[in-house]
């Protein structure tokens, strides 16, 4: 029996085994399996498990049986602040804020509530409290309203640009200035539904950088968003000339990320500053670097020791 499944938007850019573990909810010792028996293969090219997925792929199963799992749920998502209105997690790579088609991996949203945790049910059905997301390559700060007041205001918060958001990321080259910003509206590629690039029909995006290290071959910098647009960190700095190290996708070499240990890009949304919407106390919640991009950088930094660190 064959089975025929678009890469999803979630799992472009990523490792041919890595991708097929998610999409069927398997180890990835399985999904390779799959891959060197040829029962999970992508139509019109020739693809080994360490091959990466492209845009607008299609991939092909052939299943011997089907059946229906259960979401899984990721068990170490670190709670950073709770109270009675919201919920701010550290979300690890490889969770997607919620279902979607094509994902049978774990998402945030599944996940706090196989905890128990109380989630409102304004919002879409499977998106319930959930007013702004984090890419599944993408780990960090994510907030989930629990109480309705909580989704009124903070969506309010979110779509006015009230909530700062702060990002670090490893970019590739050496960025000229010490701080700039970049606005250039995004849109989906024509080639691809699943990629985004800089073009004047696109919605409006605003992304403020800071320099915190430079390394020659790359640089890494704190990143502000005034607009919440699909990749915009990774379109915006490949639209320069800088794609994230680690993001094939948008331009990034593949050597250096083996180089580096790195699986996906190197982004970590490291702060969330937003007025809470009860009390409206101005509150702070910040992250550390999960251990993949923390090795990433030691590398780095270990094959550059004369790196400069820009002061504050």
């Amino acid at each position: 029996m064959s089975r025929l499944v678009p890469a999803p938007d979630a799992l472009i850019g990523l490792r041919f085994d890595v991708a097929v573990s998610k999409m069927l909810g398997i180890s990835r010792a399985k999904a390779a399996d799959l891959i060197e028996s040829n029962q999970a293969r992508v139509l019109d090219r020739p693809i080994a498990k360490s091959g990466i997925l492209m845009a607008g792929e299609t991939v092909e199963f052939d299943m011997t049986e089907e059946r229906e799992e259960p979401e899984p749920i990721c068990h170490d998502m670190a709670i950073v602040y709770e109270d009675d209105d919201v919920v701010v997690v550290d979300k690890p790579v490889g969770v997607a804020a919620h279902a979607s088609a094509g994902w049978t991996g774990p998402t945030v949203l599944g996940s706090l509530l196989d905890r128990g945790v109380h989630i409102t049910s304004y919002g879409a059905p499977g998106r319930q409290g959930i007013v702004s997301r984090l890419d599944v390559g993408t780990s960090g700060l994510m907030l989930v309203c629990k109480s309705d007041l909580a989704y009124r205001e903070m969506r309010r918060q979110f779509a006015e640009h009230e909530v700062v958001k702060t990002y670090h990321a490893l970019v590739q080259g050496n960025l000229k200035e010490d701080k700039a910003t970049i606005e250039a509206p995004i849109g989906r590629a024509k080639v691809s539904d699943f990629r985004f690039c800089v073009t004047p029909s696109g919605k409006p995006a605003v992304t403020h950088w800071d320099v915190m290290e430079r390394f020659g071959e790359a640089t890494l910098v704190s990143v502000n968003l005034e607009t919440g647009r699909t990749h915009q960190i990774r379109v915006h700095f490949s639209s320069i000339g800088h794609p994230l190290v680690g993001d094939p996708m948008y331009g990034a070499n593949p050597v250096t990320a083996q180089e580096l240990g790195l699986e996906r890009q190197w982004l970590h949304a490291m702060k969330l500053e937003f007025k809470h919407p009860r009390t409206h106390v101005w509150t702070t919640v910040e992250s550390q670097y999960p251990a993949d991009l923390a090795h990433a950088l030691e590398i780095m930094r270990a094959r550059h020791p004369q790196a400069l660190a820009t002061a504050d």
